[in-house]
C-alpha cells in the first residue's frame, strides 16, 4: 500500500504539470486584451499599455510562463486582476458552495440511480428493466444546458415553486436554502444518476450469475437477504470507480449548472473571470479543480483496497484486478 501510495503522488507532479501547461497557453490565446476590457472601453491606448506593463503582460511569454511555475511551486496564487482580491481568498469563498451542490447531486443520483439499477437487474427483461434502461439512455444524452433552462422555466417561471436563480442563505431559513438547491441538484445529477443505474444493473446481473449466489438462493435465503447481502455487495467495486469519477466530473462540470442558475461557485467563478479576461483566476482555479480531480481519484483507489482486498493497487490499470 506504501508503494502504491508514493507511485502515485509521484504520478501527481506530471500530470499537474501538464494541465498547467495547457491552461497556461489557452488563457492567452483568448481573444481580447486584458487590460482594455478590464480598464473598459473609456480607456486611452497609454492607460491600456501603462495597464499592461504593471500586470507583466509585456513581458515575453516564456518569462511569464516560468513566473507562473514557480508560483504554483510556492503555492502563490498572486491577486485577482479584476476582484483586487487573493485568489486563494476567492477560492476557499467559492468552493464550499460548489461541494454543496456537487454532494447534493451526488446523492441524489446514489439514492435514485442505484435502487434503480438494482430494481431493473432483478426484473431483467420486463418493462420495468425496459423503463430503466431507456430513462438511463436519455439522462446521459440530455444536455444540461438544455434541461436547466427547461427546470427554471416549469418550475421557476410556470409553477412559481422554486427560485429560479441565486443561492438561499441559512439566515434565511433552511427552507430558503433547500428550495434554492433544488433545481440545480437535479440538473447537475441527471447524468449521475443514469450512470450509477446503468453501472449497476450491469454489475449486479453478472453478480447474480455467480453460483454463490445460486446456493445462497438454494439454502433458502430471502431475497431481500441475497441481494443486499451478497450480491450487492461484491458488485459495488465498479461502484465505486464511478462515483468517484462522477463526482470529480461535478465539480469540474458545474459550470454549466453554476451559470444557469446562478449559483455563487467555482464554475460561475470561471465563467466570469474568463468574460473579463482575468486569466490569472482562470488558471489557479483549473489548476485547483485539477488538484481534487486527481486527489478523489486517488482515494478512489485506496477505498477498492478496503473494499476488496483482492484487487492489485500496483497494476498499471490504477486499480485493477
Amino acid at each position: 500500500m506504501k508503494g502504491f501510495l508514493y507511485k502515485r503522488i509521484l504520478q501527481l507532479i506530471p500530470t499537474l504539470l501538464i494541465v498547467a501547461i495547457i491552461v497556461f497557453f489557452i488563457t492567452r490565446m483568448l481573444p481580447g486584451d486584458p487590460a482594455a476590457v478590464m480598464l473598459g472601453p473609456q480607456a486611452s491606448a497609454e492607460d491600456i499599455a501603462a495597464y499592461s506593463e504593471k500586470l507583466g503582460l509585456n513581458e515575453p511569454l516564456h518569462k511569464q510562463f516560468f513566473d507562473y511555475l514557480i508560483n504554483l511551486a510556492t503555492f502563490d496564487f498572486g491577486n485577482s486582476l479584476t476582484y483586487n482580491r487573493p485568489i486563494m481568498d476567492l477560492i476557499i469563498e467559492r468552493f464550499p458552495n460548489t461541494i454543496i451542490l456537487a454532494v447534493s447531486a451526488l446523492l441524489l443520483a446514489v439514492m435514485i440511480g442505484v435502487p434503480a439499477g438494482i430494481i431493473a437487474a432483478r426484473k431483467q427483461n420486463t418493462i420495468i428493466d425496459y423503463s430503466v434502461t431507456t430513462l438511463s439512455l436519455i439522462g446521459v444524452s440530455m444536455p444540461i444546458f438544455w434541461l436547466g433552462v427547461m427546470l427554471v422555466l416549469y418550475f421557476s417561471v410556470n409553477l412559481g415553486w422554486f427560485p429560479a436563480t441565486g443561492m438561499g442563505s441559512l439566515e434565511e431559513g433552511f427552507g430558503s436554502f433547500i428550495r434554492h438547491l433544488i433545481l440545480p441538484s437535479v440538473a447537475l445529477a441527471t447524468i449521475p444518476t443514469a450512470e450509477f443505474a446503468r453501472i449497476i444493473r450491469s454489475s449486479m446481473l453478472e453478480t447474480i450469475s455467480q453460483d454463490y449466489i445460486k446456493t445462497a438462493r438454494s439454502k433458502g435465503l430471502k431475497e431481500f437477504k441475497v441481494i443486499n447481502k451478497h450480491a450487492f455487495k461484491n458488485a459495488l467495486t465498479p461502484l465505486l470507480t464511478v462515483i468517484g469519477l462522477q463526482f470529480s466530473g461535478l465539480l469540474g462540470g458545474a459550470v454549466l449548472t453554476e451559470t444557469i442558475f446562478s449559483w455563487p461557485g467555482m464554475g460561475l467563478l470561471i465563467v466570469d473571470a474568463i468574460e473579463k479576461r482575468d486569466f490569472v483566476v482562470v488558471q489557479s482555479t483549473v489548476i485547483f479543480i485539477a488538484v481534487i480531480y486527481v486527489v478523489i481519484n486517488l482515494i478512489v483507489d485506496i477505498l477498492y483496497k478496503v473494499v476488496n482486498p483482492k484487487v492489485n493497487l500496483d497494476s498499471n490499470s490504477g486499480g485493477g484486478k
